[in-house]
């Protein structure tokens, strides 16, 4: 199987912030539990960390559709306006527990000298634990991806908005204490 993909969604927010004061990975890697938590009901937990070889990590635990996902994001890619963060996730549902690869994107860009665009991208893959789990418990690929797809865009439509609000007030009281 050569497309393993389970879910794809991307959504945009205006903030009222310039481009020049947003730090995303200084929002990312300093976000308080319970802030995380205001951005989504469905999010439980989270933290951050560093992996073995030094590199940033954001811990997220959130319910996604039936599964509590405890998602494992290394930054491979942390820009002011851009991150790029993978996960090998937990997945813990009814039928029992499984990985799935998960890429999440965040990127800001100007809009004009007051307002920039946020955008929030998540992108789940089957790994091969995900397809043994599949057929194990007799769950057509297609059927998975079908459900991860309703699950992951709702849930990604109603954080995006209020992870771009998020970015936007740390940016700003970031910019307010460097005066």
């Amino acid at each position: 199987m050569s497309n393993r993909q389970l879910s794809y969604s991307s959504y945009t927010h205006t903030i009222n912030v310039p481009f020049e004061i947003v730090d995303i990975p200084g929002w990312l890697f300093s976000l308080p539990d319970a802030e995380f938590q205001r951005c989504s009901p469905d999010h439980i937990a989270s933290g951050a960390t560093f992996t073995d070889d030094g590199r940033r990590m954001s811990i997220a635990v959130e319910t996604i559709g039936e599964a509590t996902i405890v998602q494992h994001y290394v930054g491979e890619v942390t820009q002011p306006d851009y991150c790029k963060m993978v996960s090998i996730s937990d997945s813990i549902s009814p039928k029992g527990r499984s990985k799935v690869k998960v890429v999440w994107e965040l990127r800001v860009k100007k809009i004009d000298e007051s307002k920039s665009e946020y955008s929030n991208t998540v992108t789940a893959y089957a790994v091969d634990e995900t397809l043994e789990f599949l057929a194990k418990n007799n769950i057509k690929f297609e059927d998975a991806a079908a459900a991860r797809q309703a699950a992951g865009s709702k849930h990604n439509e109603g954080e995006t908005p209020l992870y771009a609000e998020s970015i936007a007030r740390f940016a700003i009281a970031k910019a307010k204490s460097a005066v």
